[in-house]
């Protein structure tokens, strides 16, 4: 199965950024900008900065993980 991982940022607050893992972006976008995710609703509204296509569900699962944690969130900063 082919997933997205996504990195969001706040048009409202662009220094808040959230990294995300899906199989239907278009539709998780519009979660996070209704407000349908308690970790994303006090942002709102959101932009897409940067999303990428993984064939292999458990590589993006761990890349998402990656960025989650302290070097990912250097490397997001750095490059995103």
């Amino acid at each position: 199965m082919d997933m997205y991982v996504y990195l969001l940022r706040s048009v409202e607050r662009p220094e808040k950024t959230y990294i995300g893992a899906t199989s239907d972006l278009g539709g998780r976008l519009e979660d996070h900008n209704q407000g349908r995710s308690h970790h994303t609703a006090r942002f709102r509204p959101w932009m897409l900065e940067v999303s990428i296509w993984f064939a292999d569900d458990t590589k993006a699962w761990a890349f998402e993980h990656y960025l989650k944690r302290g070097s990912g969130h250097a490397f997001a900063r750095r490059h995103f």
